[in-house]
């Protein structure tokens, strides 16, 4: 929760960068060192990279960090 007490969510639009670019879970896995199911969590929100995995998946996708992922506000 942030200071302010609004709870703070981490989006990412890994998933549609991923296909869009014609990969599988298992090909941008292997590409950052991750396993399948790690790729699966981060894309459904269940888990937060740390930074330089985060740097990582940006690199393998050809993308930047803040075009993969953001912080939104619940309301």
């Amino acid at each position: 929760m942030s200071p302010s007490g609004n709870a703070e969510a981490l989006q990412n639009r890994i998933r549609e960068v991923r296909t869009g670019r014609g990969l599988t879970q298992e090909d941008l896995a292997r590409t950052v060192g991750l396993t399948r199911q790690s790729i699966i969590a981060i894309e459904k929100g269940r888990f937060t990279p740390s930074v330089a995995t985060a740097l990582s998946l940006a690199a393998a996708l050809d993308s930047s960090v803040d075009a993969l992922f953001w912080i939104e506000q619940e309301k």
